[in-house]
């Protein structure tokens, strides 16, 4: 009998609405609240909780921000008794998504591949958050309210999440890229120049 992908990613998925109600028992908040924390509405909450709404990428990143979970752990955790966090990559709606961090809380990084398909039409998400972007390879489409922008292997883009925002392949090859997530009012640190550099001189 052939291994059927699909029946896997249904019955991964089908576990996710349980491990919710689970988290959200467990920090005693109810759905209003965690309403308030994430911006997903009460309805699609209960919707994900019942098994009623497949969860997206845009719904289970603040999920597990606010509940303090790894994607990974939220959408499939570990076998019981074993301590180790593992990462692996999550497939949904075509697009493969690889967890950096192991950490829960902060900053999270993920390295992202969405296959080339012409297909698909654009359907813009919002969520709590600030996203920074960075192509590896390929040409990434990038849906960002008015904006309709195509990012090259080596260029970066940041934006408000709260923005509605939509990520596609552009072109006739797969798009590779990174992507860093961090909850509202949350930034990167960056260093502009090493301990001890001049800034360059400003010209009048």
């Amino acid at each position: 009998m052939d291994h059927d992908p699909g029946h896997d990613l249904d019955r991964t998925l089908g576990a996710v609405g349980h491990r919710l109600r689970a988290l959200r028992q467990q920090r005693e908040i109810t759905l209003a609240e965690l309403s308030e924390a994430t911006g997903v509405s009460v309805s699609t909450l209960s919707r994900l909780e019942s098994g009623a709404r497949r969860p997206t990428l845009e719904l289970l990143l603040p999920l597990a921000r606010v509940h303090g979970v790894t994607l990974d752990e939220l959408v499939d955790a570990p076998p019981t008794g074993d301590p180790r966090i593992h990462l692996r990559p999550v497939t949904m709606h075509g697009m493969t998504m690889l967890p950096l961090t192991r950490r829960a809380g902060g900053i999270q990084a993920y390295k992202l591949v969405i296959p080339a398909d012409g297909r698909r039409e654009p359907d813009p998400q919002t969520h709590e958050g600030y996203e920074w972007l960075y192509v590896l390879n390929g040409r990434l489409r990038v849906v960002l309210g008015e904006h309709d922008l195509v990012l090259s292997p080596g260029e970066a883009a940041e934006f408000d999440t709260r923005v509605p925002h939509w990520f596609g392949a552009a072109g006739t090859g797969p798009v590779e890229f990174l992507s860093l997530f961090g909850r509202q009012g949350e930034r990167a640190h960056l260093r502009a120049r090493p301990r001890g550099a001049r800034p360059p001189e400003q010209s009048d």
